[in-house]
């Protein structure tokens, strides 16, 4: 064989991709030569020259082959992690985040351990996960799916996995602040005066402060006592401007969602009370859940107390929190037993002149009103009789002469001074005898402005009976309404009633009424505010 045809053999042959391999494949071929072919190579390239080219080419292979492995191994090994993004790639990822997936309302639990300490939030799917170190599920979830931008829900820091650099880009602060929503005092002094309009995502209009809560299940007696809490200014102030970095849980959690329901930059028209709900089932050994509906006065009863003691208040020494000093009230009960001669029922509620008055002052949050008794027949149209009774007739029980008979004694109630900024009404609408449930049904009719509170409270001063008027508007008032089941509506005696609670809250900037029923939003005429059973109210002392 000629050396032309041998070096064209050699180019034949596949896989020639280093000089080793192409080393190898040479020696093997010159093997298979006759020695007049290998001669006439070897005259071509004398042996001592073509020893030392072999050898050289050799030492070439191996570094190209160490080459090789070590870019092998460099790339089954983990990234490295940079303090900094690399010059010209401080967007890289960036374009990957979807806001409309981001929802920060939930507890801020890790997806696979379910642990709350370190959570990050995925910004490109949502999901939150614990960590960002190269053990992480975080870090795993960044190579698994390709997801790589992550937001620490306590820092509102942003960071690039897997390499691990924080970004500080004025793109994402949109992000931070629905994620964690701050106020300053000029924004916070206007909520009441300007109205306000915003738009989320999907360009829906809504106004901050009037938002729809996500009924989860059945936890709407705690939606409505919340969207009540937020439109009292004084505590929505407070909630929205003070640091409780280091307050209880159930502070904390109570200050981001009420800043979560006046956010002017929301991405979506509601909030979801989630991250309390979990607190308020915990610390109060599950009374309260998402899955099971109870009573909007006993949660407020609570709530109230419990938000009291989370900000430092003393159960013993008056006014010691911002809880007490919005509606705690003061009032005198006047107390006398009933004797075994009074038997004639018109006498047992009649103070006695010569029995000695027993006087005790009580401390409230929230007065009771009882409704009289619903009738028991039917009118003429053989149709239920709803009674209708003015609120200030059910306010005589604190006129200091209507009498009460109350475990043995007879009871009598006067409001004292100073009344608190805040009144908050229960009217008693539910009973329980040793068979069933009871509803009453009597529509309470009031004027939304200007209730006088004078003829309740001790005279004192310039102010009280016969002094000047004491007027309270109403800020919200929280309604019942019983639901009957679709298969029941036929037959309304057969089925149990299902109870449904709704709110109707007042804009101060715009004068207009609102009515929320968890998601469902809209404006009321204030003329038709009583329709409705009310269940709670909450009254603002006017000033001045």
């Amino acid at each position: 064989m000629s050396k032309r045809h041998a070096l064209e053999a050699l180019e034949d042959l596949p896989g020639l991709e280093s000089p080793a391999s192409k080393k190898s494949r040479f020696d093997d071929y010159s093997k298979t030569l006759t020695p007049a072919s290998a001669n006439e190579i070897g005259d071509e390239h004398p042996t001592p020259a073509h020893e030392n080219g072999a050898a050289e080419d050799g030492d070439g292979a191996e570094d190209v082959e160490e080459a090789e492995e070590d870019k092998e191994d460099a790339e089954e090994k983990a990234p490295i992690r940079q303090s900094a993004p690399t010059a010209g790639y401080d967007d890289l990822y960036l374009d990957t985040i979807d806001r409309n997936v981001l929802d920060f309302d939930f507890e801020k639990l890790c997806s696979v351990t379910l642990s709350n300490i370190n959570v990050y939030a995925c910004l490109v799917c949502g999901k939150y996960y614990q960590g960002r170190g190269p053990k992480s599920h975080a870090y795993f979830h960044a190579l698994d799916e390709d997801h790589h931008v992550f937001i620490n829900m306590s820092t509102q820091k942003v960071y690039v996995l897997p390499e691990g650099y924080e970004v500080k880009s004025k793109s994402l602060d949109d992000i931070k602040y629905v994620s964690d929503p701050r106020y300053t005092r000029q924004e916070v002094a206007e909520l009441d005066r300007k109205p306000r309009k915003s738009w989320t995502l999907a360009g829906k209009e809504y106004a901050p402060g009037f938002v729809g809560m996500n009924n989860i299940k059945e936890n709407d007696y705690l939606n409505v006592i919340v969207q009540a809490l937020s439109h009292v200014s004084p505590l929505r102030n407070y909630f929205l401007l003070e640091d409780f970095t280091s307050a209880p849980e159930l502070v904390k959690r109570t200050s981001i969602l009420f800043r979560k329901i006046w956010n002017p930059r929301a991405f979506k028209s509601h909030v979801s009370p989630h991250e309390l709900l979990q607190e308020i089932s915990l610390r109060s050994n599950k009374r309260f859940t998402l899955t099971a509906q109870s009573d909007p006065v006993e949660f407020l009863s609570w709530y109230l107390n419990h938000l009291h003691l989370g900000l430092g208040g003393s159960k013993t020494k008056p006014g010691s929190s911002m809880i007490q000093r919005i509606f705690q009230g003061k009032l005198k009960v006047e107390s006398q037993a009933i004797t075994a001669r009074t038997d004639a029922a018109q006498d047992r509620l009649r103070f006695e002149e010569a029995a000695d008055v027993k006087v005790d002052i009580a401390r409230f949050l929230l007065l009771t009103l009882d409704l009289p008794p619903a009738p028991l027949f039917q009118d003429e149209q053989e149709r239920n009789i709803i009674p209708q009774v003015a609120l200030t007739a059910l306010l005589s029980k604190y006129n200091g002469v209507t009498a009460q008979e109350l475990n043995a004694q007879r009871k009598r109630y006067r409001l004292m001074h100073p009344l608190p900024p805040f009144l908050v009404f229960h009217i008693k609408r539910f009973s329980r005898n040793k068979f069933v449930a009871e509803r009453n049904p009597t529509i309470v009719t009031f004027d939304p402005h200007n209730l006088d509170v004078s003829p309740y409270v001790e005279p004192s001063g310039e102010e009280g009976q016969g002094g000047q008027p004491i007027l309270y508007d109403l800020v919200a008032n929280v309604v019942h309404e019983a639901v009957r089941a679709k298969e029941d509506v036929a037959d309304s005696a057969v089925g149990e009633e299902r109870k449904t609670w709704k709110v109707q809250l007042r804009d101060k900037a715009t004068d207009e009424w609102v009515v929320a029923q968890d998601l469902f939003v809209d404006s009321i005429r204030s003329e038709l505010l009583y329709l409705g059973e009310s269940y709670l109210q909450v009254w603002e002392r006017r000033r001045g």
